[in-house]
């Protein structure tokens, strides 16, 4: 058990100072855009002077150093920042702050939560979905079955997913109109109603997500199969599905989990191409806007939260792996 703690201690350090390095790299890039959002505000007419102004009211003339640690203190602490966007100039310039509604969190805070909703439902189709597939492919490898679900999940993930989305819209909502092609989420919607709104976006990070997940099921089970304790199994007579799920699977699991945190990563920081095309209320539609009028408090809280989601993933399929597997508590 000490053992376990220690390395669960020193992957959690790790991870911290990965995402203190994702910061730097966050802010430094977020720096470098060309533009900036008083010049975007104001438009090509606009005095320099007045450019000047603004961006003394909203402290983009500080060195850069001082505005990161700025940043990263008021991150610490749960406070992301004000968006350019959103703040009244004349309540900044006069109190130094925005209002409570004009905050990067006040923002962002439903808009994770949809994105979460979204990464949520595309799981809960694409687990099971994968693993019974992978389960499945092992059982009847090189059959018919086994290489036209190759075939079908590796054109699904090597298709873009803007082209994928495309292609569902046609079939799902245009042709056979069975889902709605915008998913137009707000507030104090009922469950169904925007389960409804969600499944086609959902669809297409299915497709996305399942052939890797499906293909590392596959592949560690079948190197499990050839073990001896899979020959005694099979000497004792039973189904070969029973030697899969219930002897294969369980000593399989470590890789398995990891491929599926990595995609359940992808899940949260990966939607922007699909809730931009299905104009998902998302942090990834968020994103996008803040990109195009240089709200930078904005880009750099989604990018961190991005950052974080993923980190925080892969320690859990790192710990998870750690648990399912003795062996790798020992590097010896």
């Amino acid at each position: 058990m000490n053992t376990l703690l220690r390395i669960i201690a020193q992957r959690l350090a790790l991870g911290l100072l990965t995402l203190l390095v994702v910061s730097i790299v966050i802010f430094a890039a977020v720096n470098m855009l060309p533009g900036d959002f008083a010049q975007a505000v104001l438009g090509q007419g606009a005095t320099p002077e007045a450019v000047a102004s603004i961006r003394r009211d909203l402290g983009l003339d500080q060195p850069v150093v001082y505005r990161y640690l700025q940043w990263l203190a008021g991150a610490v602490q749960g406070d992301l920042g004000t968006s350019f966007a959103k703040a009244n100039f004349a309540a900044f310039v006069g109190s130094g702050s925005g209002s409570g509604l004009d905050t990067v969190a006040s923002q962002i805070a439903p808009r994770f939560q949809n994105t979460m909703f979204l990464a949520g439902v595309s799981a809960a189709i694409a687990v099971p979905v994968s693993v019974t597939l992978g389960i499945l492919a092992a059982l009847y490898r090189n059959s018919v079955f086994d290489k036209a679900t190759n075939i079908f999940t590796l054109s699904s993930i090597s298709s873009p997913e803007f082209f994928l989305a495309y292609i569902l819209i046609l079939f799902l909502a245009v042709l056979n109109p069975i889902l709605p092609s915008l998913s137009n989420i707000y507030a104090g919607m009922g469950f169904s109603e925007r389960l409804e709104k969600t499944l086609l976006p959902a669809l297409t990070l299915t497709l996305v997500v399942t052939a890797h997940m499906m293909r590392m099921t596959r592949a560690a089970i079948i190197n499990l199969l050839s073990s001896p304790y899979i020959e005694m199994a099979r000497l004792k007579g039973l189904s070969p599905m029973r030697v899969i799920v219930f002897h294969a699977l369980p000593n399989a699991l470590a890789p398995i989990i990891n491929v599926i945190a990595l995609n359940l990563a992808y899940l949260i920081t990966g939607v922007v191409v699909v809730e931009v095309v299905f104009v998902y209320p998302g942090i990834g539609q968020l994103f996008v806007d803040a990109v195009k009028i240089r709200d930078i408090p904005v880009v750099q809280a989604s990018c961190l939260i991005f950052a974080g989601a993923y980190i925080t993933l892969n320690l859990i399929a790192d710990i998870m792996s750690i648990i399912s597997n003795p062996r790798l508590r020992h590097p010896k």
